[in-house]
């Protein structure tokens, strides 16, 4: 664990220290001579206050300086040149990549588009750090130095890079919390019933493998194991501690573990207060202690290696596949026994409650990596570093399910959230977006999490959305067609010799058509066959099976019938749980108390399904767009301006006119006269506008006049807004087809999305969005268009109107590409985009802009307090 933080003028004499240190060899590689001093004039010039042409950055070990980065540009250049040196004795453990890496950040916010750098053709470990960082790399080879350009392109491949190693570093650092080979557990006492004791009795009970350690100042021994009077008496150091004290005595505690040498700690007390919180995240950090944590419900390893489970759970879960990762303890529970009850099981569980460092991000990484993980549960109630989230969980689904419950969507649940973990939780529109962009099922509910799992830990994937239901009862039958539809699967017409075929194998009197109905006096052989023969053809993906018991036949047997991979859920309207497993084959057969259950259910799986078979996509770049003048658009206002605000009306229209996106023709007007000057160039009908600050609605607020051809009209209209509004614009009337919204939205937590939905005067009273988050694939562009229903079945699909579904996806991919290149956009909006069949056309635009937020939310650190 180091840190890294701007060189200073105080560091010379360190930094200097650090160059005397180095071998000769390593002299000459990095200064080109072999000299046996370094001047000191290096050290004091990297060491000198950040300016525009220059900025250094030191790492720092235990206090130490081991490593500096710096760069330098003549004023206004493009590129600036890249020093980099570290101690000897650190080499190899990637102190100088993450140097690079904060560098890089650190040079691009500034202005710089590429660093350079010269490298002797045998530095080996220099060019290495630079081929390995992600970055575009260009050489060239000149008498024996490698000139090294690095364009700071932030694209996919150098945030995986990043991101994969951050991910190496962090399994590693999670090994003595997850994997212990020893633990102490702080807190337990002779007490009958206590938070500590309940921990040790269950680490007892559940078989841990490793060594167990206890401390109690005041008992001899707690469970009939021996205690030691404090963490400094423990016989090794701890690879986990588990603290369960009082919320004031755990800085202490934590202090003592450290120093003892412990390598994670457990935090299950609650009530810290901030100072204390912020105290025990230093203590960790400066002995490097990996924090789960606090208020907590600890965690387990249920790996036939470890056996570990430390939490205060009144029964040990089952072992099994499922990693369950949950801020809530209470909702940690109720997942572990119900996948237990469902035979799934659970391989891994961390409760990070307060999650001051250990976050939902690095459980995952772990669970991507465990052999014995085969799912992901998560339930938040907020995120740290959302975005983070998203390519974690990407690249994590593609290997195995990751499930998602987002408490705190209503107001009452964020505030709620709030006051339990202290994090800073998100409108369930982001999360929703945020859960579908990285192939996350996501879910609303402890049920319908279970009830997802059950299905996807018990039963294939279906190929495809057609479901055959079968029932013994018409009605029920009715119901669960209702339901698929509900979740966007098919229950089609079964074709005439598959219906023939069912015909034969059913009693007299049933319908073959779909839903099937085998009347009540079906026999378990012959619904057997009819499900065999579904299974079979081909015109079905998947089939729902209603067991409603009568006196006439127990059709449970006939879930034993061989589906040939294909999914097969079963609805028991007569159970008590909202969903059991019955034996059935060689799976078990989810069994539902509802349809509208089961259909969810199925419709997850058919989700997951798609996004598996879903393109990657590629980020789409518009080189016609005009960044530098939009750029001195926003920074100009901020001139003016410094705390930001939103843009007049003209300069709003101008910065989505460097982006390409086409906008009804316009004029600013000083002037009535130039109002109807106006007129006549635009010719035909004009709109004039007034503009104020964060106007929404220019009608309500009188700002709007339309369908003006005569000179006396606009003048009229002008002298009314330029009365109460300080830009007054005239924009030609465009014909009215097919009305949408788009914009982009910064949040303090999840960065910029882009926002689509219906627009004009209809679009808050609707509310029909969609949202995801940036940078924006093509394939992320069509899936916002086509996830407002209203598009679809108003515009793209027949409607009175038809709409040019790609410009819309193009404008939307024009928004993602402006909010990348312009971080200070806190917010824009067009409505109406009008959108016929050739083309979309943006009839306004409201733009606020405030200043560049500093932090880099792919960069390697550790998460603020």
């Amino acid at each position: 664990m180091v840190r890294i933080r701007p060189a200073a003028v105080g560091d010379a004499a360190a930094v200097h220290r650090l160059h005397q240190a180095l071998s000769a060899e390593n002299r000459r590689l990095r200064f080109f001579v072999p000299g046996p001093r370094v001047p000191g004039h290096v050290a004091e010039r990297l060491c000198r206050p950040p300016d525009p042409a220059h900025a250094a950055l030191v790492a720092l070990l235990a206090g130490e300086i081991v490593g500096i980065a710096g760069y330098e540009r003549d004023n206004g250049a493009a590129t600036a040149e890249i020093s980099l040196a570290v101690a000897e004795h650190v080499h190899g453990r990637g102190v100088g990549t993450l140097l690079l890496e904060h560098l890089a950040s650190l040079a691009r916010r500034g202005g710089v588009a590429a660093l350079t750098a010269e490298v002797l053709l045998d530095n080996h470990a220099m060019l290495r750090v630079f081929a390995d960082a992600g970055l575009p790399l260009r050489r060239h080879l000149d008498m024996g130095v490698v000139e090294v350009e690095l364009p700071l392109t932030m694209d996919d491949r150098y945030l995986s890079a990043v991101e994969e190693r951050e991910s190496r570093a962090g399994l590693a650092s999670m090994h003595r919390l997850l994997r212990p080979s020893s633990l102490a557990v702080v807190g337990g006492t002779r007490r009958a019933v206590s938070v500590g004791n309940a921990v040790v009795r269950n680490i007892l009970e559940g078989g841990y493998t490793g060594r167990v350690h206890l401390v109690h100042p005041g008992e001899a021994d707690v469970a009939g194991i021996a205690a030691h009077p404090s963490a400094a008496d423990l016989p090794e150091p701890p690879d986990l501690v588990v603290v369960a004290v009082p919320a004031e005595a755990v800085p202490d505690v934590a202090r003592a573990c450290g120093e003892r040498g412990a390598g994670a700690l457990a935090v299950l007390s609650a009530g810290l207060a901030a100072s204390a919180r912020r105290e025990l995240l230093e203590i960790c950090r400066a002995y490097e202690m990996r924090l789960l944590g606090p208020n907590c419900f600890g965690l387990a390893n249920l790996d036939p290696d470890v056996r570990l489970h430390a939490t205060f759970a009144a029964r040990r879960p089952r072992p099994g596949h499922a990693c369950v990762i949950t801020q809530s303890g209470g909702v940690g529970i109720t997942l572990m026994e119900h996948l237990s009850r469902l035979g799934i099981g659970v391989s891994t569980f961390a409760s990070v409650g307060d999650r001051l460092d250990v976050s939902s991000n690095d459980l995952l990484a772990w669970a991507e990596a465990d052999a014995g993980t085969r799912m992901a549960v998560v339930h938040v109630e907020s995120f740290g570093n959302p975005r983070k989230f998203s390519r974690i969980a990407r690249r994590i689904s593609r290997k195995l399910p990751v499930l998602a419950m987002l408490s705190g969507r209503s107001a009452a649940g964020r505030r709620a959230a709030r006051t339990h973990t202290g994090g800073a939780a998100v409108a369930e529109l982001t999360g929703a977006a945020l859960f579908r962009q990285a192939g996350v099922s996501p879910v609303r509910s402890v049920t319908e999490m279970v009830e997802t799992a059950a299905v996807l830990a018990h039963q294939p994937l279906p190929a495809g959305p057609r479901v055959a239901v079968v029932t013994n009862t018409a009605g029920t039958g009715v119901l669960v067609a209702d339901a698929c539809e509900a979740e966007e699967l098919e229950v089609p017409t079964l074709g005439t010799d598959l219906r023939r075929k069912l015909a034969g194998d059913l009693p007299p009197g049933g319908s073959c058509a779909n839903p099937v109905d085998t009347t009540p006096q079906v026999r378990t052989e012959q619904l057997r066959c009819c499900v065999r023969a579904l299974a079979e053809s081909p015109e079905v993906d998947a089939i729902i099976l209603v067991l409603v018991p009568t006196a006439l036949a127990d059709l449970a047997p006939t879930l034993c019938a061989d589906t040939g991979g294909k999914p097969i859920l079963a609805v028991a309207p007569e159970q008590p749980e909202a969903v059991t497993v019955l034996p059935g084959g060689d799976r078990g057969v989810p069994t539902f108390s509802a349809p509208e259950e089961a259909a969810a259910a199925l419709g997850q799986a058919w989700a997951r399904t798609r996004w598996l078979a879903r393109p990657a996509g590629t980020v789409p770049v518009f080189p016609d767009a005009a960044v530098g003048r939009a750029r001195e658009e926003v920074r100009e206002f901020l001139r003016t301006r410094p705390v930001g605000g939103w843009l007049p009306l003209d300069a709003a229209l101008r910065v989505a006119e460097c982006y390409g996106i086409r906008t009804a023709p316009w004029r600013r007007a000083r002037s009535a006269e130039e109002a109807v000057a106006a007129l006549d160039v635009l010719g035909g009908r004009v709109a004039v506008k007034g503009d104020v600050a964060g106007l929404a609605h220019r009608r309500a607020a009188g700002a709007l006049r339309l369908d003006l051809d005569r000179p006396e009209e606009v003048r009229a209209a002008y002298r009314a807004c330029a009365e109460r509004f300080p830009t007054v614009v005239v924009q030609a009337m465009a014909a009215r087809e097919f009305d949408t919204r788009l914009g982009i939205i910064h949040q303090p937590v999840f960065g910029p999305l882009v926002l689509f939905g219906l627009g004009g005067s209809y679009a808050d009273a609707l509310d029909t969005r969609s949202a995801r988050l940036t940078p924006l694939t093509d394939v992320d562009a069509a899936e916002l268009v086509r996830e407002v229903r209203a598009v679809a079945a108003l515009g793209a699909e027949g409607g009175d109107r038809r709409m040019d579904v790609p410009a819309v996806q193009e404008v939307a991919a024009r928004l993602s590409q402006l909010a990348g290149d312009l971080p200070e956009v806190a917010e824009m909006d067009l409505n109406p985009v009008s959108v016929g069949e050739h083309g979309a056309l943006a009839l306004d635009a409201r733009v606020r802009v405030s200043q560049r937020p500093d932090e880099d939310p792919y960069l390697r650190a550790l998460p603020p307090f």
